[in-house]
């Protein structure tokens, strides 16, 4: 059982990390509809590329950032090297 706590730390650290990258981008939407301070772009990217699963629904779910191209294609493709990561390991 103790060879396992790692993993779980890392697996419970990836969901929350997520977890906040999803708040995130639904706090700059709201903050987008209200007119008011915004995050920036780099910030948001930055925090796809540690948490790309949570900003990726984040986006989809709050129509977020889908038009921008930058966002349109990294962030699936942070995605894609999380979860190939994530399978060799």
């Amino acid at each position: 059982m103790g060879t396992y706590l790692p993993y779980n730390i890392a697996f419970y650290f990836f969901v929350a990390i997520n977890v906040a990258s999803f708040l995130i981008y639904g706090l700059d939407k709201l903050k987008a509809k209200k007119h008011s301070w915004r995050i920036p772009e780099k910030k948001l990217l930055l925090i796809a590329f540690f948490a790309p699963a949570g900003a990726w629904a984040g986006m989809q779910l709050f129509r977020h950032k889908t038009r921008k191209p930058r966002f349109r294609y990294l962030v699936p493709l942070f995605l894609g090297i999380h979860v190939c990561v994530f399978i060799f390991m």
